[in-house]
């Protein structure tokens, strides 16, 4: 992609105004927090204190909002704790420019390497510099100072407990996500009926499995509809791809495939009841006419086999997902040490380790994360530098801009760039006439910056330019209560938002993190998660005596892991404007259709494991320790730009199908995995071999977008 259509795609993306469902309730209760911290602040306070105070309710309003499975009243606290700290730092130093800027360096390094943590510690991390540069410009004592981050705090604190007495929809976000999951595999069975091979995204699974991690004290509390339904999603997504496809399961033509769709149907109808009902809370009702075809048929057309065998699961899967789910929505399940069915939510202390353990994973220089801590630290500290030279005053709003748009990935740094002056721009002109012509007085600048905080809540899924000018004439009309810049001109706060959001994209630009080059390897740990999952598998059919699931539970968990990673990477090669230095969008699109494939296979055979008592297969050894040795081969080639070699694992596969007259599951699935693996060095084969000295030549040669042909 070039720089003139990625600058394009980047200012449509963030001018972009989605229609997505509004949650009027919960944008009540944070709006209510900020109303009462700013009210009883003005009744007891002084205008500076309410500032204050509102900003840790505002921005603790904010953090509650984003996708995460924590307790809201939990993330309200951390943000206030830490809004507290960083203000009463910026306190301390602000006097000093030069201590503040060596202050604020080192502030914002630490706040971009939160997003390695994750999303939400990210975002938690950029509102305490946005808070900081905000708040340290209202001038105090160093007693003040800790009564400004008490404040800030309370503001936080009023936020969770308004979280605590009035509970919008409880469990409602682990219900959307259990439900989601229920619903895509509803969508899946419907496409398997057409398409015996269709692809299924795992995300909304994994999505699932993060909602249902509680605490011991909510897994007291827990509804029984969120207790079991994940578990059985988890074994009929599964049993849907073995019935559907035309090798393992159902012939592709024929009576049997008449009922194999008939089924899927019914399947897809009782899936969506069951998400409707949890995620409603409400009693599961379904059609007769599904629970008709769900019975297993005296006479008409019949399954066999493996077909059959995958039937009679699903039908017992679907009534076990739908006695769960119709249990009363109110009881609740106790749950003891000795029989804990539950994923463990760590404690808070406990999250410390493993946050330490990121930050060290991401402490290298190819990692975009330390890259974006680097980018963002030298930006606020050029940023304020430039700001308060300038004659226009207020000098925080330039770093103030870089700051809140700037993310690890070129994508959303230049959209939210873009969205957030175009937003400012609307924000502070509505914002500053307003000021400028009414005059409006403490109260009346108070119940303004009230609304504005209202409709960000309520529009903050929107788009970033929305929830941008929300902002802009929020911060104007809460200045204006202590009296302090809203008189500034409109021209100069545009013209330093402008700055800090040039020197944001500047700064990608001179000092990017780009994400093509680093395809192959995302595409090589896939490809070795993918073969240690199958390998799981094969290992059980070659000794079935030493049966463990937890085994290959663990491998299926890594190998959807590794595919997320690779997903999330690809979607942003596909946005950065560099050539693609050996893996073609069509190459990696290609590549990845065929490791999806080679999961999906894998998931099929792990329907029909064998008991503990069935017989070894020498086949499925061979098939094993051949795959393992070529794998690690294969994963090497991939990152070298290699070429992939599997003409021994498909000799091992040969001498056993000649061997093996029955021509069981294991083999016919080994079949499929042979074959996907062949689409993948195909897909990797379009690819020009050079040297690692001659990358710079071979990255000339084309561009992300188009596929580099190799020799006839």
């Amino acid at each position: 992609m070039t720089w003139s259509r990625a600058l394009k795609e980047a200012a449509r993306s963030g001018v972009t105004i989605e229609r997505t469902k509004l949650t009027p309730l919960i944008a009540l209760r944070g709006t209510a927090g900020v109303a009462l911290v700013i009210g009883l602040c003005l009744w007891r306070g002084d205008p500076s204190l309410a500032v204050s105070s509102a900003f840790g309710a505002f921005s603790s309003g904010i953090v509650t909002f984003q996708r995460s499975m924590r307790p809201r009243p939990v993330l309200a606290l951390a943000v206030a704790g830490a809004l507290a700290v960083s203000t009463f730092l910026g306190y301390l130093a602000a006097a000093h420019l030069a201590a503040f800027v060596l202050l604020l360096a080192g502030w914002t390094l630490l706040a971009g390497m939160a997003w390695a943590i994750g999303p939400v510690a990210g975002l938690i991390g950029t509102q305490t510099v946005a808070i900081m540069l905000v708040t340290v410009t209202l001038p105090t004592t160093v007693l003040g100072a800790l009564v400004h981050a008490a404040l800030i705090f309370f503001g936080g604190l009023v936020q969770a407990t308004l979280i605590v007495l009035l509970p919008v929809r409880p469990w409602g976000t682990q219900r959307d996500a259990l439900a989601d999951a229920l619903a895509d595999e509803a969508d899946y069975a419907r496409r398997l009926r057409h398409d015996p091979v269709a692809p299924f995204d795992p995300s909304p699974l994994m999505d699932a499995r993060l909602a249902s991690a509680v605490t011991p004290r909510q897994a007291r509390r827990r509804p029984v509809q969120l207790h079991g339904p994940r578990g059985l999603a988890e074994r009929v997504r599964p049993v849907l791809a073995s019935l559907a496809d035309p090798v393992v399961g159902a012939p592709l033509e024929g009576p049997e495939r008449d009922r194999a769709r008939d089924l899927l149907g019914a399947a897809a109808t009782v899936l969506d009841a069951v998400a409707h009902a949890v995620r409603h809370a409400r009693p599961v009702r379904l059609p007769p006419e599904a629970m008709a075809t769900l019975e297993v048929p005296a006479t008409g057309p019949m399954l066999h086999g493996a077909a059959r065998r995958s039937a009679y699961r699903l039908i017992s899967l679907l009534a076990d997902a739908v006695e769960l789910t119709d249990e009363p929505v109110q009881a609740t399940r106790p749950t003891t040490e000795a029989e804990r069915g539950h994923l463990l939510r760590p404690s808070v202390p406990r999250l410390v380790p493993g946050a330490l353990r990121s930050l060290h994973r991401e402490a290298r220089w190819s990692s975009h994360i330390l890259r974006h801590a680097l980018r963002v630290s030298a930006v606020a500290c050029a940023g304020y530098l430039l700001g308060t030279v300038l004659p226009f005053g207020h000098g925080y709003w330039a770093p103030l801009a870089s700051v809140v748009v700037m993310r690890p990935d070129f994508a959303q740094t230049y959209s939210r760039g873009i969205a957030r002056f175009l937003g400012t721009l609307v924000g502070v002109t509505v914002a500053g006439a307003l000021m400028a012509l009414a005059h409006p007085g403490t109260y009346v600048s108070a119940g303004l910056a009230v609304v504005c905080a209202g409709l960000m809540y309520l529009l903050m899924r929107t788009g970033f330019s929305v929830t941008s000018a929300c902002v802009a004439a929020y911060v104007v009309f809460l200045l204006g209560i202590a009296g302090a810049g809203w008189e500034q001109t409109v021209q100069e706060r545009l013209v330093l938002t402008l700055l800090g959001g040039l020197l944001a994209m500047l700064s990608y630009a001179l000092f990017p993190a780009w994400e093509t080059p680093k395809l192959r390897d995302r595409l090589a740990e896939w490809l070795a998660a993918n073969g240690q999952y199958a390998l799981a598998v094969f290992d059980l059919y070659a000794q079935p005596a030493e049966r463990r699931p937890r085994q290959v539970r663990d491998a299926l968990l890594d190998s959807r892991a590794a595919r997320a990673a690779w997903e999330e990477s690809e979607a942003r090669a596909e946005k950065e404007p560099v050539r693609h230095r050996g893996l073609s969008l069509a190459s990696a699109n290609a590549a990845s259709t065929a490791l999806a494939t080679m999961g999906r296979v894998t998931m099929i055979l792990e329907v029909h494991l064998p008991e503990r008592d069935a017989a070894a297969s020498p086949g499925a050894t061979a098939f094993a320790f051949e795959l393992r040795a070529s794998l690690e081969e294969a994963t090497r080639a991939v990152r070298e730009r290699g070429e992939l070699n599997w003409s021994d694992l498909r000799a091992v596969w040969e001498r056993w199908d000649a061997e093996d007259e029955s021509r069981g599951v294991a083999l016919r699935v080994a079949d499929l995995q042979l074959d996907a693996l062949d689409d993948l060095a195909e897909a990797l084969s379009r690819e020009p071999r050079t040297d690692p000295g001659e990358g710079g030549r071979d990255a000339a040669r084309g561009r992300g977008e188009g596929t580099i042909p190799g020799p006839e």
